[in-house]
């Protein structure tokens, strides 16, 4: 029973780093505002679009770190208290997104409007990036030794910006900046009520979607042909060769899941790019949701170390050794059966918020 919920709750933050990374449109579409928006007008409309949803974004990053701290306390203890300058780097991007929204366009402010706009982008691609990056560190490792306590020993001075040396991780970081951009543009053909925006948008979805399937495509490849860390049958790490890709034919519903993920993802895109459909946002939102879910499930499951240390192998953290006790991810698993309600209440929230589309008009 204990493992069953252990497993359960991997399943859980999965989901909702599947969850987080479809709702960065929202910092996708800020980092459009410069290149895709012609005048005030149009800036108005885009930061009022996804400023809408800014909030459901934070918080479901929130979510996770929460779900993490309760589920995996020693993960959270580890990651968040050594590699503390990734995540104090990640935190400070979300931090000035809330301070733009509030003040960019109030009277009289000291740093001008501009410098809350540039924060938009600070936080629409140095804060993507960095997620990816901090991510890939489930497949590329980290620098650190648990002692007898689980007390963390980061090896490394730079808490956690030593992952920026390690090219791997770059990619994953450039894929979601990407999918945060093409998200942020078919939500805004959406939302947004101008045949001249939308035909705009349209054209740049056309380059960022390439390069975001380019990188993810490389992401993926590198992925199943890397070698990972896996847990034998007597708790013993080692490497195995193309450890991720034999989790996913080893999982078949993990393999079914991220085959379906990239074609709904694939067919939103076109359904955005090549018709007249302002619909792909919910097809290509589904796809990422099921293709990032995959990928965390293939880095916990299947008897893999989700957070392993590079540095000494027999320190690293599996779902079984960092997990709360069995009585407490019982409760929270009692309490988690009220979730759906939850996503159903966002769900209504958001057609009610989306049901009548944005134009200048409104906006002035």
């Amino acid at each position: 029973m204990y493992e069953y919920l252990q497993i359960y709750w991997w399943i859980v933050v999965s989901l909702i780093g599947g969850l987080f990374v479809f709702m960065m449109f929202v910092q996708g579409g800020q980092t459009l505002v410069k290149k895709i928006a012609k005048d005030e007008a149009q800036k108005d409309l885009f930061l009022n679009s996804v400023g809408k949803k800014w909030e459901l974004t934070f918080t479901t990053l929130v979510m996770f770190g929460g779900a993490c701290f309760a589920a995996f306390p020693l993960f959270y203890a580890t990651s968040f208290g050594g590699a503390y300058w990734v995540w104090l780097g990640i935190l400070f991007c979300f931090i000035i997104q809330a301070v733009a929204y509030e003040y960019r366009k109030k009277p009289n402010n000291f740093l001008g409007q501009k410098t809350y706009e540039n924060f938009l982008y600070i936080n629409g691609s140095l804060g993507v990036i960095l997620i990816g990056i901090a991510v890939s560190t489930f497949f590329s490792g980290s620098s650190f030794v648990l002692d007898g306590n689980n007390f963390v020993d980061w090896q490394s001075k730079f808490r956690g910006l030593e992952a920026l040396k390690n090219p791997f991780n770059y990619i994953l970081g450039i894929a979601l900046f990407f999918q945060a951009r093409v998200g942020g543009a078919m939500y805004l053909i959406n939302n947004i009520n101008d045949d001249k925006i939308r035909e705009n948008l349209k054209k740049n979805l056309k380059f960022d979607a390439l390069i975001f399937v380019a990188f993810l495509v490389a992401f993926l490849l590198f992925l199943v042909l890397k070698s990972g860390y896996d847990v034998n049958e007597n708790g013993i790490v080692e490497m195995v060769r193309f450890k991720y890709g034999l989790n996913y034919l080893e999982m078949p519903i993990v393999l079914i899941m991220l085959l379906i993920g990239l074609i709904l993802a694939l067919f939103g895109l076109y359904k955005a790019i090549f018709t007249s459909s302002i619909k792909g946002i919910f097809p290509y939102g589904l796809g990422v949701v099921l293709v990032v879910m995959s990928v965390f499930l293939v880095a916990g499951l299947n008897s893999t170390a989700f957070y392993p240390s590079h540095f000494d192998l027999q320190s690293s953290l599996t779902i079984k050794n960092a997990s709360s006790s069995f009585y407490t991810l019982k409760v929270m698993a009692i309490v988690s059966l009220w979730a759906p309600v939850l996503l159903g209440y966002i769900a209504y929230v958001w057609k009610l918020m989306d049901a009548k589309k944005l134009t200048k008009d409104e906006i002035e």
